[in-house]
């Protein structure tokens, strides 16, 4: 143990380098799990304060929706009194919510990433989740109270008028300024609070029928017994749940679903980001090995057994990555507050205040911040036992400038058959097959870079030894002559730039696949969009207005919503499908959109459920009634309306508030297209100014919620390659170590300083450059493959590219800036004098 701690502070600069990959590594890891802690600790927060201090809440028994904000039907308001005299509750009040969707000042939709509700305002504090943070509770049926995020985003403020779409428009004036807590929303959660008798009017639209109740229980009661005590004078379809099973309720549909992609989004880019950080922790170990070659010699002729160096080289990984590791706990404790503050930038919906560590993340992280130094310095530590005692009395080679047959054979067969398998996904679009391929991809690629480094080097180091003279002709001869080197140095950066590579592919041709399904199914030139197909819409009115517009031929509408199909909870897009067969191409298969009570599913579902026109589906719907509808036809496109296309005149005899999401508007022939979206516009805006697009912007607006994120997930990515770039920087400084006495000499005979450091910066140019060519290559091949196994043409953003590779050029170039300063300031002596 002594001699571990020796070397390692003998040699400073290599446990430097090797403690910095794996810190990096460690704390890219942390970070991204302790962001999802993070965020589930913030959800978890929310739901916890959704419901006040509500001890039991009634409502309808049906549920028809996966989604933590799904709605539910509405119930009969006589259930209030009979709750009230149930003994044991303290105080019971009506809860009505529905579609809201608040108008700023200018009379446009207050645009919001959360739903869009509406309902009355809770009397009792306890109950209410909202707490008045500005003027009064709302008395008059026209007096809202809003909450403060969107009071400030509509700039309104106590006494304005302004309106709320239910879907109709209504006319109110602003009296009160809520806060969730002490938060301005919920999320991102648009409410606007009636008074009862306006909720009822305008959102319930009836004065029998209450969305549900929510109940305090006197002193002494618990929950359970309340919500036991209640359930006897419930009628059949409504049910009696306490707060505890509604909150895990709800967490237990965001884990499964939108936090599950989220952490498994997370915990890849950690994945990435700790592959990266191997690669670099295995190459200084192979570097430092190899330097160590006489060294490990000299033991082994002092009597040291083969396990005795490989425990020496273990035991010094292990320190190295007990360290990095404990360091990179806190350096991601860094990195999350950072994420955090990106995700808050990009309005996920969700305040994240603080941050959480579950013990499960500390699990994770440690033993794998050791597991991966330990695997990466293993190949090493086997090579260094290996050494022979003899070799400690002559000039050992560092490393072969070739590689062997067997690597050459090995990853040719594995490059083989990882391309096969990639290929026979995406033709046969097979997503799982395309993804074991594109992991033997990565696999082959890394096993064949010795064997590629050193053409590859050559071939890309020639322009450099032409333009720059003998320093980039000896930048080429270093880079070739230390192939494994070479590959082992650009493999992270590789990786990096083949994930950001792929990833920019996917996002291209899934744009191209969406404007293709676009061009394919609607020939409109207009779209009339609510721009958030989840939470929003407008009112019906809007189609129907449109169609008597004289620029235009014909307009359909269509919304969405969620209900059980076949006993499964669905969502479905709601239309005539008459009117929509008649501007949509939904490639019919079988059966007619000709009637206006048609219900359709698409190819895949009735191949699925063996379906055919003719067919009886059982559905049920959000307010608990239950019907048989009949299968007239079956389409095979699913791009604007999914799976499911029910009726109009079905759909609105179950909800009180129809909305559209779109409109599809074909025009007269000759018709100018700006002057009908002109006319459009106008008529569109006491609707609440839903947005009138072209087109091509309906196809851009489809993708812009991804973006966002898919800025996020490259700035992750971007950080994993700057873990590269410093292997790289890494690898220069041990190899300028290893060559003090080859500098020296290069001095000795005339090299200046500039011509030392261009040798080095052009050197990890042509490192950079192989690795980016490397991974751009490696990228376009399994974005093509997963592409076409999804379906999506093969669409690359050529410009995209060409930035990543000239970024590769440059951050090489910057990774060499302190190896080179280092390696021109040797003293040409005691360089020469070097062992």
């Amino acid at each position: 143990m002594g001699l571990v701690f020796k070397e390692l502070w003998g040699r400073k600069r290599r446990m430097v380098g090797s403690l910095v990959a794996v810190f990096l590594g460690v704390a890219f890891l942390m970070g991204t799990l302790v962001l999802g802690d993070t965020l589930a600790s913030s959800i978890d927060g929310y739901f916890s304060k959704a419901y006040g201090q509500t001890d039991v809440s009634v409502r309808n028994s049906t549920s028809v929706s996966d989604e933590p904000w799904g709605s539910r039907g509405q119930i009969d308001a006589s259930v209030l009194d009979k709750v009230r005299q149930v003994d044991g509750v303290a105080n019971a009040e009506p809860v009505i919510e529905g579609s809201g969707q608040l108008l700023a000042k200018d009379g446009t939709i207050v645009e919001s990433r959360g739903p869009r509700r509406a309902g009355n305002w809770l009397n009792d504090p306890k109950l209410n989740p909202y707490r008045l943070a500005e003027g009064r509770a709302p008395r008059a049926p026209n007096e809202v109270v809003i909450n403060k995020m969107f009071a400030d985003e509509g700039k309104l403020k106590v006494g304005d008028r302004t309106a709320v779409l239910t879907p109709e428009k209504v006319p109110v004036t602003v009296v009160g300024i809520s806060m969730f807590g002490d938060e301005e929303a919920f999320g991102e959660t648009s409410f606007t609070a009636f008074s009862l008798d306006g909720a009822r009017t305008y959102v319930a639209k009836a004065s029998d029928q209450i969305t549900g109740v929510s109940v305090r229980a006197a002193d002494g009661v618990s929950q359970d017994e309340l919500a036991s005590r209640i359930k006897p004078v419930l009628p059949a379809g409504t049910e009696a749940v306490t707060n505890k099973a509604q909150v895990d309720e709800g967490m237990s549909k965001v884990e499964s679903g939108f936090l599950q992609i989220f952490r498994t989004v997370l915990a890849a880019f950690g994945g990435v980001a700790l592959l990266v950080a191997a690669f670099s922790i295995h190459n200084t170990f192979a570097i430092t090995t190899a330097q160590r070659t006489r060294e490990s010699a000299l033991l082994r002729a002092l009597g040291a057994g083969r396990r005795q160096v490989m425990a020496i080289v273990g035991v010094e990984a292990l320190v190295i990555g007990a360290a990095a590791t404990l360091a990179g706990l806190a350096g991601g404790m860094g990195f999350a507050a950072l994420l955090r503050w990106l995700f808050t930038q990009f309005r996920i919906g969700i305040a994240m205040e603080g941050l959480t560590v579950a013990t499960t993340s500390l699990l994770i992280a440690v033993p794998v911040g050791l597991v991966v130094t330990l695997v990466a310095a293993l190949g090493p530590a086997v090579k260094a036992s290996r050494v022979a005692p003899l070799a400690a009395l002559r000039e050992v080679a560092t490393e072969s400038a070739r590689a062997t047959d067997t690597r050459v054979i090995v990853g040719s067969v594995l490059g083989a058959v990882a391309a096969g398998t990639v290929v026979l996904g995406a033709v046969s679009e097979q997503m799982a097959v395309a993804g074991v391929g594109a992991l033997l991809c990565v696999v082959a690629m890394v096993a064949l870079g010795p064997v590629a480094a050193r053409p590859v080097a050559a071939l890309i180091g020639g322009p450099a030894a032409r333009t720059r003279g003998v320093p980039g002709a000896l930048a080429r001869d270093n880079a070739s002559r230390s192939p494994k080197r070479t590959a082992g140095a650009a493999a992270a950066l590789m990786i990096g730039v083949g994930v950001v590579t792929l990833m920019t592919v996917f996002i291209g041709s899934l744009g191209a696949s969406l404007e293709d399904s676009v061009a394919g199914s609607f020939k409109g030139p207009l779209v009339v969009n609510s721009g958030n197909n989840e939470t929003g819409g407008f009112s019906t009115g809007v189609a129907r207005d449109a169609a008597k517009l004289p620029q235009v031929e014909r307009v359909a509408g269509a919304g969405n919503g969620g209900m059980r199909v076949d006993g499964d909870p669905s969502t479905v897009s709601v239309a005539d499908p008459s009117a929509l067969g008649k501007v949509l191409d939904l490639d019919v298969t079988q059966g007619a959109l000709s009637g206006a009570g048609t219900f359709a599913v698409s190819k895949s579902v009735a191949d699925d459920k063996g379906w055919r026109v003719g067919s009886q589906v059982p559905v049920t719907f959000a307010d608990g009634s239950s019907q048989r509808l009949t299968v007239g036809a079956v389409y095979d496109n699913t791009d604007l309306t999914g799976d499911y296309l029910v009726p109009r005149t079905v759909w609105d005899a179950h909800t009180r508030q129809p909305l559209d999401t779109r409109a599809f508007v074909v025009l007269k022939d000759g018709a100018s297209v700006a002057e009908a979206k002109q006319a459009l516009t106008a008529l569109a805006k006491p609707y609440g100014s839903p947005e009138v697009q072209t087109r091509d912007d309906f196809v851009s607006a489809q993708t812009e919620e991804m973006q966002g994120f898919v800025t996020v997930v490259y700035g992750l990515l971007i950080l994993a390659i700057v873990i590269a770039l410093l292997g790289i920087a890494n690898t220069l400084s041990l190899a300028v170590h290893e060559r003090t006495r080859e500098l020296g000499l290069l001095r000795a005979v005339g090299a200046t300083r500039p011509q030392i450091r261009s040798m080095v910066r052009w050197e990890s140019v042509i490192v950079a450059l192989f690795g980016t060519a490397g991974g751009i290559g490696l990228g376009l091949f399994l974005g093509w493959g997963l592409g076409t196994a999804l379906g999506n043409p093969f669409a690359p953003p050529v410009i995209t590219l060409v930035v990543v590779a000239l970024v590769g050029a440059v951050a090489g170039a910057l990774a060499a800036i302190r190896p080179a300063r280092r390696a021109a300031r040797l003293a040409i002596l005691s360089a020469i004098s070097a062992p």
